[in-house]
């Protein structure tokens, strides 16, 4: 390994140099960066999920907080308004955030509300996967249709 630019060489020629924080572009920084989150959110008073390491959970007065993080993605949600208001101020305290409002979609899953109704959709990806594989030229519309609608095309 060839020191950086302007770090003389002043040891053998088997010094090994040592990163005080990860860089970013390497393998390793998207794990550094989840380790200071996970630190942050648990300092927050959150606690790690047993059943899936992204979500954390915080229970509050019979109330509950659940924050899921994919990638660069995060969803807050919960009973508890007040809550994931102090969340995300501290959020943006401690990390460079976007506010993106309501959820529409995340993880290839379509979200739309009612007045009283939550609808969960993966019509964005069903097309998609469609469009890839050039099976929509060969539907019509009623194929299509029933497909969206149901998950399946009955057969002629």
């Amino acid at each position: 390994m060839d020191p950086p630019p302007g770090i003389p060489m002043t040891s053998g020629p088997n010094t090994v140099c040592k990163l005080r924080k990860s860089l970013y572009g390497l393998k390793q920084s998207p794990r550094a960066w989840f380790g200071r989150f996970t630190n942050s959110i648990k300092r927050f008073g959150y606690i790690l999920s047993n059943s899936n390491h992204t979500l954390f959970l915080k229970r509050r007065g019979g109330k509950l907080t659940a924050l899921i993080i994919y990638i660069d993605d995060m969803v807050v949600t919960g009973n508890d308004n007040e809550e994931m208001q102090t969340l995300r101020k501290l959020l943006a305290s401690e990390f460079e955030m976007k506010e993106f409002g309501e959820l529409q979609y995340f993880l290839g899953i379509e979200v739309a509300r009612s007045k009283h109704d939550i609808f969960l959709s993966q019509r964005k990806y069903v097309l998609d996967l469609l469009t890839e594989e050039n099976i929509l030229k060969v539907l019509d519309k009623e194929e299509l249709a029933e497909l969206l609608m149901h998950g399946a095309v009955s057969t002629r």
